[in-house]
């Protein structure tokens, strides 16, 4: 039921799949979600972090255009959630939802809680995937302002093809900070 993200574990501490089953069992909860469907809404706090186990899902606000601006994509393997309003208990400003029928393994605060203090090599684990997201989100800042529009959206096609193929082209240009226009006009230079 596990078996993904047992196998994403492994890939960063070792953790015996006897002793994870039961465990995991009493701790995350799997849920399928349809195309569209919300995770959370802004204004909710954030109970939970989610492991994507099959689908896509983004995390968006709705800027000062009245547009959706997204701030996160996440595929299998990856986590998503509003950290600020997950670990300090505030209402978010984000909205989460699926693009795609999802999969979506999620455990609440109090239960990771816990679920560290059963099998403390778990803190490695989550502390590794802290610090790669973090690692990630500033690279990308520099990206943003470093590179031309041209060379980030070169850059993240390159970088993250499986989402080009799954994601709408309108989806990618509001990640990236462009109109669709322009990556359309991009994606016909690219050709």
């Amino acid at each position: 039921m596990f078996r993904n993200l047992l196998a994403h574990i492994n890939r960063f501490v070792p953790l015996h799949e006897d002793e994870a089953a039961t465990i995991f069992a009493n701790y995350f909860r799997l849920r399928e979600y349809g195309k569209k469907e919300y995770l959370q809404k802004e204004g909710q706090v954030s109970k939970t972090i989610h492991f994507v186990d099959k689908g896509c899902v983004i995390m968006y606000y709705i800027n000062n255009k009245s547009a959706n601006q997204i701030v996160q994509f996440a595929i299998e393997n990856w986590w998503i959630t509003d950290y600020n309003s997950f670990i300090n208990n505030i209402p978010s400003e984000y909205y989460i939802q699926t693009i795609e029928k999802s999969k979506i393994i999620s455990i609440e605060l109090p239960q990771l809680e816990n679920l560290l203090k059963e099998i403390p090599l778990l803190e490695r684990y989550f502390r590794i995937i802290a610090q790669r997201a973090i690692a990630a989100s500033q690279i990308r800042t520099k990206y943003l302002y470093e590179m031309s529009k041209e060379e980030f959206y070169i850059h993240f096609c390159t970088s993250f093809p499986e989402f080009v193929q799954r994601v709408p082209q309108y989806m990618i240009a509001s990640y990236l900070g462009l109109t669709p226009e322009y990556v359309s006009e991009l994606r016909k230079k690219k050709s």
